[in-house]
């Protein structure tokens, strides 16, 4: 059970797998998509459809026909990684052995919709995956295997969601593994440490100067590609895809830039300074800072909207 790109793997993962047989997959209907609204399918019905695998799409699993099929399968497992949907305990009770959720944190860190934005946000050194029994509490179930790795300076969310997709495969064949040959004993979570972090909306995107530079370095990196981090300058709004601390020192209020040149485009913050090495203005290109320049001029101590 899962819907966007970050199932894909652990799907793929479980179908190469001689000792497990994948009865069904469920995701998300198909949605209107681009321009031309054409409605388009998700990417683990795709993966799905392209291994040669039954797809289910219910636009509510908790209905008395979705219980109905999932039951006509008799299953052992449910995996379900970024489903979209949740599932009520009469749909959890139905595996034979256990309900399982590949989540992408180290729980019980970061409970909830966008984990990996907020390690990247908080400047965490270490994020990873974790496969839990589900429960209906949000993240809630007991611990079963995780797996971490290193955050760098310049990893998005992008870099850090591709990452923890592969992570989640192999970590998600070894818990299958590990139960069945009674090698895995579920663990309670310790709730006193559970924090929790909601789903994004477009305007968690917009840049606060007033932060220090490596806070918005980590902003800009958590919130690449969606919802992206923009800033405005003037009536414009200009998206921010990199960005790094600068050494140079400056007196200049937050959000003042101070000077374009070689190296990119340099900002005054609350504490330090940065410089902008990827954004996109109105032509909708995502350019170097160089290229931007050439057709964008900025005149010194121009600002960015701080508030």
């Amino acid at each position: 059970m899962g819907t966007p790109d970050f199932s894909v793997p652990a799907l793929q993962k479980l179908a190469e797998q001689d000792d497990f047989f994948i009865s069904l997959v469920v995701t998300r209907p198909d949605r209107p998509k681009g321009r031309g609204k054409k409605l388009a399918p998700t990417p683990v019905k795709t993966a799905a459809l392209n291994l040669g695998l039954d797809v289910f799409q219910p636009e509510n699993i908790n209905t008395k026909e979705a219980k109905e099929k999932l039951l006509s399968f008799n299953p052992d497992f449910f995996v379900v990684a970024a489903l979209g949907q949740l599932l009520s305990q009469e749909i959890l009770d139905i595996p034979q052995i256990l309900p399982i959720n590949i989540h992408a944190s180290l729980l019980p860190k970061y409970r909830g919709a966008s984990p990996i934005q907020a390690a990247i946000q908080n400047m965490d050194e270490v994020t990873g995956v974790t496969t839990m029994v589900m429960t209906k509490g949000m993240d809630a179930g007991d611990l079963l295997l995780s797996s971490s790795t290193p955050i760098h300076s310049q990893d998005t969310a992008q870099d850090i969601h591709n990452r923890l997709g592969i992570i989640g495969a192999d970590l998600i064949v070894k818990t299958l593994h590990a139960i069945l040959d009674n090698r895995l004993n579920p663990i309670s979570q310790d709730h006193s440490k559970a924090t929790y972090v909601k789903m994004l909306k477009k305007n968690d995107g917009k840049i606060n100067w007033n932060l220090s530079s490596r806070q918005i370095c980590a902003h800009i990196n958590a919130m690449t590609p969606w919802p992206g981090a923009f800033t405005h300058l003037g009536n414009k709004t200009i998206k921010i895809y990199r960005a790094g601390p600068s050494d140079i020192q400056t007196r200049h209020d937050p959000g003042v830039i101070f000077l374009c040149d070689k190296q990119g485009i340099h900002v005054a913050t609350g504490k330090g300074s940065l410089i902008i090495l990827e954004l996109m203005g109105t032509s909708g290109k995502r350019l170097d800072a160089g290229q931007f320049l050439c057709g964008h001029k900025i005149d010194p101590f121009e600002k960015f909207d701080v508030a």
